[in-house]
Formats: structure tokens, C-alpha cells, sequence
């Protein structure tokens, strides 16, 4: 058993079969075997060994041909290892004594060499560690007969371990099959965790170097609460997490009756609870756990995992879904928040140094505006299927937010000349998510119809940490006292001008910052569905005296660490059974 320490983006217990998706991410299917069909899953293995070799026959022979015997020694120790007695033995007894399946064996076996290659220093012995993996693929890929397998097309319950997902692949998630996500490198507010959470699945990230230490079918604990994995846990783990997960179940089952009653404190005000979403389906959820509309769509979806960027209809017909499905209740459509990276039919930026400060959002949608235009359109067609509103994101002056109504007028012209209806009274209003934003509210003020604080941008940019890299996740914090003032500053400024401001990020849905936003004067939360439930209940169990009282004092704190410590006392005081 081995427990790894990461970073919990979204709480949960889950305990299931690993997958991993490493460089090729090959799915190692039934870890156990019948005992009738031992043999011919040995014939198998010697057959995928055969294989094996022949094809690095053929590459030692092509490589030595071409550039002479010296380049092509990497291939003869290749083949020592394939012909190795002793690797040889190893798998079949695991096969014969465990039932192991030889996908596995092979795993175990291989991975076992490479951790103890790993472990020994020089540059030389990792590399010798290197080889191996490339051995160990070379037997699954003829064992298999695939490589990377597609996590949409996976049709069993399983935990996946990655070095890292791609938005791609998080978008193709099914999480009726992944019961849970672990990844080596990412921080607390990577597309990974944003999803995960969406999907209401425990994931935890930055974890480290870790993949060779598992096996796919190994047996994986994720701790979603504490940020930990559990490696092949022992009986008495299990049952501990297992007695965990019963006890969240009926936390749930409790919290389930709230889903009808407001989200009110007890001096009699109400706090809207909006949903975030990223899919269309995921409209459903909102409604099963009580919420009033949806304060962010992320329509990014549509654009991922395409070889083509999305027609009209594609869009409306996303987002027709969404409305009709909500009814009269709001839906806050954000335009598209992607970086030029991430849109394959677009050209590389030439100095994409630092995405997150290149060209990306709504900086994208105004160098693109015939990419934009067909976005617009399609929102504003839906319009008249609900209340539909629209909110553009990274808006960091005044001229952008200007630019960006002027494109959704010459849409609106479009229509009107087709003569396709809209609402010609449509909502626009902006993200508040860089700390220039915060700086020119006074002057936002008079430009927009709402304001949401994206706490998962503005945090990153208030303080200047990549929220993507593990080596500086630690200073990634909602609790600093800089992000507080600056959403202190975008409230205060709001509430003096009457535009109404709400909050979408991750903060807003931990029920550790419900008091304090309540205090601060927020009143409008968008949050993931799987947190509303908590959230309304910290909302009916105080009043906004006592809010106002706790924001009050964490204006006095002077660190991060102080803060956490003081809220989370506060919370327990109400609820000493949350996991915090």
C-alpha cells in the first residue's frame, strides 16, 4: 500500500480499477483470469512476445543499415529483455499462480524494473528505465492491438490516473464510467479540476511523478477531500474509506430534503443559487438539486475535441436545449473562453510563451470576429426560447467590452435583416476576473447590465501564480487577503451603482467562504450543481449580522493561513461534521 499527497480540486471518496493513460494510455483490461483459460492466455503472451521481437528485429536491421551498428545497440538490449528468462518466468508465474491477466503481469513486471532503475542515480539509469517503458508498450500494443484508448468510449467503472488530461479528452468524459480523476502535473484551477468538479466526480492533481508505481486494474483510493490516492490499499483502508463514503451518502440524503426550500438566512434574505454548466446535460443536475437558473454555460465544450470549430446550428441547437430546458429561469451564456492554443482551427500563436496572458477569451473572439459573430448569433436566436443572457469573459477595458457590444449589434443586424427573432432587450454583462477590472468598476458600472467575479481567473492574476503549476499551487488561494479586497472592491462598487453582482468561481462554492461572501454584501452564487445542496444549508443557518460580523474580522487578518483558520472555525461552529 502507498498513500501519495496531491491537491484536492474536487471532494469525494472513490475507490475503483485504475486507468492509466500515460504517453499512449493503454486500458489493461481484467486483472483475474478462469483457471480454464490460463493456457491459451499464455499462448497469447508468447505470442505477443514473438511479435514484439520480430518488429525490433526489424528496426536494429533498418537502423544499422542506414547509420551503422552503433546506433542500432539500443535495439539489441531491447532484445535482450524480450528474450530474458528470468522477465519470462515472472509473467508466467503471475499468470499461472495469481490468475493475473498477461495485460497485467506484463504491467506489474515491467514497471516493477523501471521503479528500480528510476531509483538509482544518473542520467544514464533513467534512461534505462526509459527503455523499458517503450518494451512494456511494445507487448501491450500487440497483446491489445490499440493504443490510446478514448475516455468517451470507456464502458466500465473506472478511476483515471494521467500525467495529465487534455481539454479534449476532459470534455469526453463519461461520468457514469469515471468515478474519479488523478493527475501528475495541474493546479487547483486547471480545466481538469473545473470539469471534474462539474461532473461531481472526487479528482485530485499535482500529485507528481507517480504513474510507474501503479498498474492499470490495480485497485485506487481517491480522496477527493484530503487530496490523497491510496496506491493497491489494503483491507482494512478500504473499509475505511468504504465507511466514509456511507457516511457522505447520508450527508446527501439529508441535504436532499433541502432542495425545494429557498436558500434564505434567518433574518429573511435571500441568496439566489445558480448552477454552473459545461454541457447541455448537465441542465438536469441543476434542476435535481433545487437551482434557479444558470449563472455560467461554459460553451467551450463546443469548440474541443473538433477538427472543425462549430456551426450556427451546432450552437443553437446546444444552447436551444439549455434554455427550453430552464424555462423562465435565467441562463448566463459565457461567450467563448479558449486560448488560441486550444482551437485547432487556428494557426499556433507565434510567442505563446504564457498562454494565460496571451491571446485568449474575449481578446481571441475580437481578433476572430467571424468566429465570434457565429456565436453571437446563435445565442441570440435561443433568446427567445428563455431568459437568456450573455457574458463576455477576461474583459480587462472598457474599449473591449465596447468592441465586443458592437459585435453582437452587427449580429443583431444580421437577424433583424433576415428577419429571425431575437431579444432586442437581451442582458450583457461581463466577467470580473483581472484585477484591471476591479480597478475601472466605476466606470464598468455604466457600461453593463451585470457583473460576475470569476474568482478562478482573478486570484490567479491578483497574485501572480500559474494556476496550472504544482510548483507554485500553494500561493493559488481564494483566502488571501488581496483576492478578498479586490472582491470586497468589485461588491462594494456595484451595490453603490445598483448593477447586480454575482460570483461564478470555485470560491463560491465552497461552503468555508459562504459566510464571509454573504457578509462582504454578495447575494448571488454560481456554483457546481453537487454543491448546492451544502451551500444552501450554511445559507439557512445564519444570518447576514453574523456574516457581516465575520467579513468584518477577516478584514483585519493579515494572511492566507489566518483566514482559512478562522472560517473554517466558523463553519464548525455551525456544522461540525463538514469535511474541511
Amino acid at each position: 500500500m502507498e498513500r501519495l499527497q496531491g491537491i484536492a480540486v474536487s471532494p469525494g471518496i472513490a475507490i475503483g480499477e485504475a486507468l492509466i493513460l500515460g504517453n499512449e494510455g493503454f486500458r489493461i483490461p481484467r486483472r483475474f483470469l478462469p483457471r480454464d483459460a490460463v493456457e491459451e492466455e499464455l499462448e497469447r503472451l508468447h505470442g505477443a512476445f514473438a511479435a514484439a521481437v520480430a518488429e525490433v528485429e526489424r528496426n536494429r536491421k533498418q537502423v544499422a543499415e542506414q547509420l551503422g551498428d552503433e546506433y542500432a545497440a539500443i535495439f539489441s538490449a531491447h532484445l535482450q529483455m524480450l528474450r530474458d528468462r528470468r522477465l519470462h518466468e515472472e509473467i508466467e508465474e503471475m499468470i499461472r499462480t495469481r490468475h493475473y491477466s498477461p495485460e497485467y503481469s506484463v504491467s506489474r513486471a515491467l514497471r516493477r524494473y523501471a521503479k528500480v532503475f528510476q531509483s538509482l542515480q544518473g542520467e544514464y539509469m533513467a534512461e534505462r528505465a526509459n527503455d523499458i517503458f517503450d518494451i512494456e508498450k511494445r507487448i501491450l500494443r500487440n497483446l491489445l492491438g490499440a493504443s490510446r484508448e478514448e475516455l468517451s468510449q470507456v464502458t466500465s467503472p473506472v478511476l483515471v490516473l494521467a500525467h495529465n488530461l487534455t481539454p479534449s479528452e476532459t470534455a469526453n468524459l463519461n461520468p457514469k464510467f469515471a468515478l474519479g480523476l488523478v493527475t501528475e502535473i495541474g493546479g487547483p484551477g486547471s480545466h481538469t479540476a473545473i470539469v471534474a468538479e462539474g461532473l461531481g466526480i472526487p479528482a485530485v492533481v499535482g500529485v507528481g511523478l507517480f504513474l510507474t508505481d501503479v498498474s492499470g486494474g490495480d485497485t485506487v483510493i481517491i480522496d477527493g477531500d484530503q487530496g490523497q490516492i491510496v496506491l493497491r490499499p489494503d483491507e482494512e483502508t478500504v473499509a475505511h474509506y468504504r465507511h466514509e463514503v456511507e457516511e457522505q451518502r447520508s450527508l446527501a440524503v439529508k441535504l436532499e430534503t433541502l432542495r425545494e426550500l429557498p436558500a434564505e438566512t434567518t433574518d429573511g434574505v435571500v441568496i439566489q443559487l445558480l448552477g454552473n454548466i459545461e454541457f447541455p446535460h448537465e441542465v438536469e443536475q441543476c434542476q435535481q438539486r433545487g437551482a434557479k437558473g444558470i449563472g455560467l454555460y461554459r460553451t467551450e465544450f463546443l469548440y474541443l475535441g473538433c477538427d472543425d470549430d462549430p456551426t450556427e446550428e451546432s450552437h443553437y441547437e446546444a444552447y436551444a436545449l439549455v434554455a427550453q430546458a430552464m424555462g423562465d429561469k435565467p441562463v448566463i451564456m459565457r461567450t467563448l473562453d479558449l486560448g488560441a492554443d486550444k482551437m485547432r482551427s487556428l494557426p499556433d500563436p507565434e510567442d505563446e510563451r504564457n498562454p494565460f496572458l496571451g491571446l485568449r477569451s474575449i481578446r481571441l473572439a475580437l481578433r476572430n470576429r467571424d468566429l465570434f459573430r457565429i456565436q453571437l448569433r446563435a445565442i441570440l436566436r435561443a433568446s427567445t426560447l428563455g431568459d437568456i443572457r450573455i457574458m463576455f469573459p477576461l474583459v480587462s477595458t472598457i474599449m473591449e467590452f465596447r468592441q465586443a457590444k458592437m459585435v453582437l449589434a452587427d449580429a443583431m443586424e444580421d437577424l433583424e435583416e433576415a428577419g429571425i427573432a431575437f431579444d432586442r432587450e437581451i442582458k450583457v454583462g461581463m466577467m470580473v476576473e483581472v484585477p484591471s477590472a476591479v480597478i475601472m468598476m466605476d466606470r464598468f458600472v455604466e457600461e453593463v447590465d451585470f457583473f460576475s467575479i470569476g474568482t478562478n481567473d482573478l486570484i490567479q492574476y491578483c497574485l501572480a501564480v500559474d494556476r496550472s503549476n504544482k510548483d507554485v499551487a500553494n500561493l493559488y488561494t481564494a483566502a488571501d487577503p488581496a483576492v478578498i479586497r479586490m472582491i470586497d472592491m468589485a461588491v462594494s462598487i456595484a451595490k453603490k451603482s445598483n448593477v447586480p453582482i454575482g460570483m461564478c468561481g470555485q470560491m463560491s462554492g465552497n461552503p468555508m467562504y459562504t459566510m464571509l461572501l454573504i457578509g462582504i454584501g454578495l447575494r448571488s452564487f454560481s456554483i457546481t450543481p453537487a454543491a448546492i445542496p451544502e451551500v444552501k444549508r450554511v445559507c439557512r443557518s445564519v444570518s447576514v449580522e453574523q456574516c457581516e460580523g465575520i467579513a468584518k474580522h477577516v478584514r483585519r487578518l493579515e494572511s492566507a493561513q489566518q483566514i482559512k483558520t478562522f472560517l473554517k472555525e466558523e463553519l464548525t461552529k455551525v456544522f461540525p461534521e463538514f469535511p474541511l
